[in-house]
């Protein structure tokens, strides 16, 4: 039996999922869903992110537990699953010599179309992943960011129904790292394919990501929608116009009125009002009354939000 996520069944299930080496525990006791949409996958190098993708795949024999990929048994269907799921690995691993679109359409037709729709496929998926006018060079005098695009590219070639993306930011300076991302969130919500991407650094996720599962140690840390990772805390984030000095002033005068607060970076973070300052905005009410007292340009009054750094510093538990 496969599981059940609200809105329909789950594109993959684990029960139990174990996978050790000698001594090292790269899984141990994964039991957890993912359903449609872009799941990010999170965790820091060695957290076994990768690990867990190979055996979904049936490249890793667990060493306990079962899986279920898209309704099949990673152990006796391994074979169908990856004619339905597509792969970008994290390391390059694209031939230097060969073009994008010769390997594209290499790809596709290993993956069982016929000439005529590999190339078609090949160059519809290339056009969307931006390398269209580049599709004919040899990749290997390709940039960072283009060989990760023909990674993207191989991994669409025959329609899966499900992609595992791991690390697709790896390498990318900030503005090809921005593209990538979007091109991750337009798979599964445009093109309407399930996406499990996996990132070591945690702001991604909170753009694309629909759900969100933290690994931590080969153990599940947390499993939830991105949305309650990100939840509003009910505490205040305050910026005023100047250095530390005015923002430490802004801080000791609201302490004095009854707020509790400390230094974030250039902000003041304030923990949730009491009752008194809790209801109608009372809070906000002051906090620019204070800085307008103390002459303090208010540049930003905001609703301090989780984020998904918070789970590890709270040293969340293992669920």
């Amino acid at each position: 039996m496969t599981g059940e996520l609200i809105g329909g069944p789950a594109v993959i299930s684990t029960a139990g999922l174990t996978k050790h080496y000698g001594n090292v525990h790269a899984l141990t006791d994964l039991t957890v869903d993912v359903g449609a949409g872009v799941t990010g996958l999170v965790g820091a190098n060695g957290a076994g992110k990768s690990t867990l993708i190979k055996i979904l795949l049936g490249l890793l024999e667990p060493t306990g537990g079962h899986a279920h990929v898209l309704g099949h048994d990673i152990e006796q269907q391994s074979q169908e699953i990856r004619r339905l799921v597509g792969y970008m690995p994290e390391h390059d691993c694209l031939p230097p010599d060969v073009s994008a679109s010769d390997f594209v359409v290499h790809m596709a037709r290993m993956s069982g179309l016929g000439a005529s729709a590999a190339r078609e496929r090949a160059a519809d998926v290339l056009r969307h992943v931006g390398l269209d006018e580049e599709r004919y060079r040899p990749m290997g005098g390709y940039s960072t960011g283009m060989k990760q695009r023909a990674k993207l590219a191989q991994a669409l070639a025959h329609d899966p129904r499900l992609v595992f993306l791991d690390e697709p930011t790896n390498g990318l300076d900030p503005a090809a790292r921005t593209d990538m991302l979007r091109l991750v969130q337009r798979i599964g919500s445009d093109f309407g394919i399930a996406v499990l991407v996996t990132s070591h650094l945690l702001g991604e996720l909170e753009q694309v990501s629909d759900h969100v599962i933290v690994l931590d140690g080969g153990h599940l840390l947390r499993s939830s929608s991105t949305g309650e990772f990100t939840e509003r805390t009910g505490s205040l984030l305050v910026e005023v116009v100047g250095t530390e000095t005015e923002r430490d002033r802004l801080g000791e005068a609201l302490a004095q009125r009854g707020l509790t607060c400390r230094p974030r970076g250039a902000m003041v973070a304030i923990d949730p009002p009491p009752p008194e300052l809790a209801e109608g905005g009372a809070a906000q009410d002051l906090i620019r009354d204070v800085a307008a007292e103390l002459g303090l340009g208010l540049m930003r009054l905001q609703p301090d939000r989780r984020h998904l750094e918070d789970v590890f510093l709270e040293g969340g538990t293992r669920v």
